[in-house]
């Protein structure tokens, strides 16, 4: 069953990833202050070691390659290849060589122990399989007194962006409303849940930020085509289904979203950004 579970989120990921490639300029401009958060949090230092577990695109990265300079090496890695060589394309627009693209499993790091100066992850510890597991072994590749600095999803209620579509792929009979502690894109927003699995792994209590950010659309036509582009299982759903009750769910969403189909939209977020240290 886990295994299982792996393939289909590296599935979806391999299949996001020209979404978040295409989408990478937006998704950045609506996002750059949760990941300079992260960035801030850790504190790079010039000539130390950074890991960005599932780094996507790579931006929130490429800001701490910026503090480590030249004799530094920021690990931009992702479980996706495609999202790899996505990461590989920006990076090399943009310059910067103090980065090393990696393809790795967070859940099981192909990195020697107490070789990593601080961590980053956004968006990425609530969809893996076993959220658990990947903080132990962040914990395992961190140096004595290292850094962590992940950012997942607060709750459904402050977050319509993604809650929207979900609620009616339930309602309509297309997903299940998800297991407790299955992946997903709330499965970590209990503040409570979140500092528990944290502790848990081995690092000391964290220190957790709410941010709140807006996503922004030209219109519920862009905002439906970056949920059909980018937006992880709930994508995968929708395209699963025949055109007509796809045409079904889309209409449904935007009815509950309240929005004209032409008019710009923009939609809630709030995320949990945790600051967590290894012990030393």
């Amino acid at each position: 069953m886990a295994d299982e579970l792996a393939r289909r989120i590296y599935a979806t990921w391999e299949r996001m990833a020209p979404g978040w490639e295409e989408r990478r300029r937006s998704i950045w401009e609506d996002s750059a202050h949760v990941g300079r958060q992260l960035v801030d949090a850790v504190d790079p230092q010039p000539g130390e070691t950074i890991l960005e577990l599932a780094a996507g695109v790579g931006d929130t990265g490429f800001l701490a390659a910026e503090r480590v300079g030249p004799q530094g090496l920021v690990i931009s890695s992702d479980f996706s290849p495609a999202m790899v060589e996505a990461a590989r394309h920006r990076g090399a627009e943009l310059g910067i060589a103090a980065v090393e693209f990696r393809v790795l499993d967070a859940q099981a790091l192909d990195l020697p122990d107490d070789s990593i100066d601080a961590v980053v992850c956004r968006w990425a510890y609530m969809l893996m399989p076993d959220p658990a597991a990947a903080l132990r072994e962040t914990n395992r590749v961190l140096r004595p007194g290292g850094r962590l600095a992940l950012s997942v999803w607060g709750p459904p209620a402050r977050n319509p962006w993604a809650a929207s579509v979900a609620g009616v792929l339930v309602e309509l009979g297309h997903m299940s409303p998800p297991a407790q502690g299955a992946p997903g894109v709330f499965a970590l927003a209990d503040p409570a849940r979140l500092d528990e699995i944290v502790v848990a792994a081995g690092f000391e209590p964290p220190r957790l930020t709410e941010v709140e950010m807006t996503w922004r659309f030209e219109s519920f036509d862009d905002y439906w085509a970056f949920t059909l582009e980018a937006a992880g299982a709930l994508a995968i759903v929708i395209e699963q289904l025949p055109p007509r009750e796809q045409e079904t769910v889309r209409d449904a969403v935007r009815n509950a979203l309240a929005r004209r189909a032409d008019e710009p939209v923009e939609l809630a977020g709030l995320c949990l950004n945790a600051l967590a240290r290894a012990p030393g």
